[in-house]
């Protein structure tokens, strides 16, 4: 069975990585060794910081 899901996100910074903070809400759906498919729409480029 199949269930989508659809959320906006700021991308957060880990040390030097990139990331997607999934809501905590969504825990009971996506539980750890759950495959999901991650597509991404750029909404808005960051401006560049200094």
């Amino acid at each position: 069975m199949s269930r989508n899901f659809t959320i906006t996100k700021k991308i957060a910074k880990h040390g030097a990585q990139s990331v997607i903070i999934i809501p905590k809400f969504l825990s009971n759906e996506l539980k750890p060794k759950t495959i999901v498919e991650v597509k991404i729409n750029v909404i808005k480029e960051a401006k560049n910081e200094l």
